[in-house]
C-alpha cells in the first residue's frame, strides 16, 4: 500500500489543532467530573445522580467539539446546519417524542441541583387525579422510580415528575 504523505503534510495544522482540541476536551472532561462530586458531594446527592450529570455535560461538550472541529477543517456552517437538521429529524422520527426526551434530561439535571428529595424519601404526589403515596427507589437521567406502599412500581418521567406539587413526608438514607 502506497502512502500520499503530500495529504498528510499539507493537513499538519488542522492534524495538530484536532489533537489539541481532544487534549482540551479530555481535560475539561476530568475538570468537570472533579468538579460534579464535590458539589454533589457538598449538596449530599448519590452518585449515580452525579454521574447522570456528568453524562449530560460530557455529551453537550463532546457535540460541541464536534461542531468546532469540522469547522476549523473547513466545513461551511451552512452545510454543518444542514447535518445537523437532517440528524435532529432522523432522531425525532425515530423517537417519536424527541422534545420529551430532552425536557426529561432536563428536568433530570434540574432535580439533581435543587430537589429537597433524593432516593428514600417517602412522597406524596398532590394530584386531584390520581394521588400518590410511595417512597423514591431511583432517580435517571429521564425517569423517577417510585414505589408506592402497596409495593407497585410506579415509572414517572422526570419533566412530569417536575411538574407535579410533589409534598416529602420523610426520608431514608441518602445512597442509591
Amino acid at each position: 500500500m502506497n502512502l500520499n504523505w503530500d495529504i498528510l503534510t499539507d493537513h499538519i495544522p488542522q492534524l495538530a489543532v484536532t489533537v489539541g482540541a481532544l487534549v482540551v476536551l479530555w481535560v475539561l472532561k476530568w475538570v468537570i467530573r472533579k468538579a460534579a462530586r464535590k458539589v454533589g458531594a457538598m449538596l449530599g446527592k448519590p452518585r449515580e445522580r452525579v454521574r447522570h450529570v456528568r453524562k449530560v455535560i460530557g455529551g453537550g461538550l463532546n457535540i460541541l467539539f464536534i461542531v468546532c472541529i469540522a469547522m476549523f477543517w473547513g466545513v461551511k456552517p451552512e452545510h454543518l446546519a444542514i447535518a445537523l437538521s437532517s440528524v435532529v429529524a432522523f432522531v425525532g422520527v425515530a423517537m417519536f417524542a424527541q422534545w420529551s426526551l430532552v425536557s426529561s434530561l432536563t428536568a433530570g439535571v434540574i432535580m439533581f441541583f435543587s430537589a429537597p428529595f433524593h432516593v428514600g424519601s417517602r412522597i406524596h404526589i398532590i394530584d386531584k387525579d390520581c394521588p400518590l403515596e410511595a417512597t423514591i427507589e431511583h432517580i435517571g437521567a429521564f425517569y423517577t422510580h417510585l414505589r408506592t406502599t402497596g409495593d407497585e412500581l410506579v415509572v414517572l418521567p422526570n419533566n412530569l415528575f417536575l411538574q407535579k406539587i410533589v409534598g416529602v413526608r420523610g426520608s431514608g438514607n441518602a445512597g442509591e
